[in-house]
């Protein structure tokens, strides 16, 4: 089953939810430099201006906003509509990742974990979706992680909300295929932002957020649905999480240094 992708950003109308920093930051400007209208949001306000004040003024909105606020999203897709008509595509970055394990288990971080990166997309998916539906276009990209293929150490929270992506993904592909629109799962391995310079330990096949936003929209453009990398740290997750579960935890106990 094959979808669409963009063939070219230049005019494409986008909204980037966490442009304020990491991938979502170096997404933005990528596109932004390929000539698209790009909507950026995040908490973060000066950095949002920053980041609008390197390019043309109608090339860009700033609508900051919290991702756990349904009314903040929506007062903020109808801005975009309000400029621009419409929306060619959602990318969806933003997230939160805080390190546990089971000893130092917290439920309050653990809930505002699941709020932010699963409910977060959610609410931004319901958001835009009727106005794709009228039109039977438009792409919607998620970046959860390869955190979501099986459980890792230290993701006692993060890992399972991202594991509810992949499902979601999956499910909205399914059913948004026959429709018209494209969905973009995304499944980054370690990229050097400031959610992982709060990791311990060696980071194997760490990338840069510049070289995860060219897997990105090189993905969205070709019409991918699973976006992963670097590959050859994402396919051997992939391959990890077929094998019986005694072998699995064998690997993962002595080989990943966690």
């Amino acid at each position: 089953m094959n979808q669409k992708g963009i063939d070219t950003f230049s005019g494409k109308r986008v909204w980037v939810i966490g442009a304020s920093s990491g991938i979502g930051h170096a997404c933005s400007s990528a596109l932004l430099t390929a000539g698209a209208k790009v909507a950026i949001s995040g908490r973060r306000v000066e950095q949002l201006n920053t980041l609008a004040s390197k390019v043309p003024q109608d090339q860009v909105l700033v609508l900051p906003i919290d991702v756990t606020s349904e009314s903040q999203i929506i007062q903020a897709h109808q801005k975009i509509l309000e400029h621009w008509g419409g929306l060619d595509l959602l990318l969806f970055v933003s997230g939160m990742y805080v390190p546990m394990r089971a000893d130092d288990f917290d439920i309050a971080l653990a809930e505002k974990t699941i709020n932010t990166n699963l409910l977060g997309p959610m609410r931004a998916v319901a958001t835009v979706l009727p106005a794709m539906l009228k039109k039977e276009a438009g792409h919607i990209a998620i970046v959860g992680s390869v955190a979501g293929y099986s459980g890792l150490p230290k993701a006692l929270a993060y890992g399972p909300s991202k594991a509810a992506i992949i499902n979601f993904c999956e499910i909205l592909f399914y059913d948004l295929l026959p429709k018209g629109i494209s969905v973009h799962m995304i499944s980054p391995g370690f990229v050097a932002t400031e959610a992982t310079a709060q990791n311990d330990f060696e980071m194997p096949a760490l990338i840069s957020a510049e070289v995860a936003a060219t897997e990105i929209l090189e993905g969205i453009r070709i019409g991918e649905f699973d976006i992963h990398f670097p590959k050859r740290f994402s396919s051997f997750l992939k391959f990890l999480r077929i094998l019986p579960y005694p072998l699995y935890f064998w690997i993962v106990r002595h080989f990943v240094k966690i």
